[in-house]
């Protein structure tokens, strides 16, 4: 087709132009990560500092005073702070996050090791998430302003507000010692932990590893510890959930075309779960990158509560150790994994609104 056919056909003309919108716009959000994760980075190596170099803080106290100035100074802190800032850069572009002063592994091996877990628990909590706040959210928007509503919006409210190592200590208390329903904590059990440790690389995600293994039982006890800690980190990004949809529903109930739609007699069922629901998903894929922060954040507590040990759980213990290099690797790649998270996020809303784009 010629360049003159192409001018000439509107459909195709505007076509054109929104891929190459949607493209413009993917270059610009691929240029922000850079400034944006180099910004994290750069607060996160000075905050570090604060307190002196990471050798002392660690092991200050703790070895003669010849011996700690002799690891300082094979470790480069007694450089100038810039020299160590520009040195720790080009490491991190070599994939190089440090190594810890504590257990002397290598970051990238922490994350690696750990990270899978810590994945797991989001997926978790995210289906809990979702599997909550949709149809309560749902109900809130249909039931507006009537009792159902506003019990929704104070459960929401509840659900976000309240600490979440309250929320899981509540939930070890109830089920778990009172009941006596479910594990106190764990990622599984002392023998499924063992088939664990013999899988032929592993994944690091437990459920899956246990399907590969093809064990029933294993499966259901990798199911059985996650409950809680689902139900403990879910419930916080369920909260912001359920008030989205809610708002964003009620918007589009408002709309001509929902209107039109009930007086041709469709029904309220369908109009709520697919007329008023599929326009609203647009702010909710907006959203889901920011609670994507909220719940790495939260996977911190909610680890260190259960004892599943993820990257939260072993931020917590690296910072009981004042092992600064560990706590300073892992947060910068908590911030890189952030921005990607949002870049994405984005993208997949720029494909399903073009709005987005401009």
């Amino acid at each position: 087709m010629s360049v003159d056919a192409l001018t000439a056909d509107p459909a195709v003309a505007t076509r054109a132009s929104s891929s190459a919108g949607l493209w413009r716009y993917i270059l610009i959000r691929l240029v922000l990560i850079i400034p944006t994760v180099l910004i994290l980075i750069t607060t996160v190596f000075f905050l570090m500092r604060i307190t002196g170099d990471p050798i002392t803080a660690a092991l200050g106290g703790r070895l003669p005073p010849a011996q700690l100035a002799q690891r300082v100074h094979e470790a480069g802190y007694d450089r100038p702070l810039l020299t160590q800032y520009a040195e720790y850069l080009g490491n991190i572009l070599h994939g190089d996050f440090g190594t810890t002063i504590t257990d002397r592994q290598k970051v990238t091996t922490v994350l690696l090791t750990y990270g899978s877990a810590t994945l797991e628990l989001a997926i978790y909590a995210l289906i809990v998430a979702f599997t909550v706040s949709i149809p309560l959210g749902l109900i809130a928007a249909h039931r507006r302003d009537r009792w159902q509503d506003a019990s929704l919006r104070i459960m929401a409210i509840l659900a976000y507000a309240t600490p979440i190592f309250f929320v899981g200590l509540l939930l070890k208390l109830v089920f778990s010692v009172w009941l006596g329903w479910l594990p106190v904590s764990g990622r599984a059990g002392t023998q499924t932990e063992l088939l664990m440790s013999g899988v032929n690389t592993p994944t690091g995600i437990y459920l899956l590893d246990a399907i590969r293994l093809g064990n029933g039982p294993a499966i259901l006890d990798v199911l059985w510890h996650a409950i809680l800690p689902a139900l403990a980190l879910g419930m916080l990004t369920a909260g912001v959930f359920l008030r989205l949809i809610r708002t964003n529903v009620i918007g589009t109930l408002g709309q001509q075309y929902v209107t039109s739609g009930r007086s041709r007699g469709v029904s309220e069922f369908r109009l709520v779960t697919k007329h008023a629901f599929r326009p609203a998903l647009i702010p909710i894929i907006t959203v889901m990158g920011l609670q994507i922060a909220l719940l790495l954040a939260g996977a911190v507590l909610t680890e260190t509560t259960f004892e599943w040990k993820g990257i939260g759980f072993m931020l917590a213990e690296y910072l009981k150790a004042r092992d600064f290099v560990a706590v300073q690797g892992i947060v910068v790649m908590i911030a890189v994994i952030v921005a990607v998270t949002n870049f994405i996020v984005d993208i997949v809303a720029a494909m399903i609104d073009p709005r987005v784009r401009y």
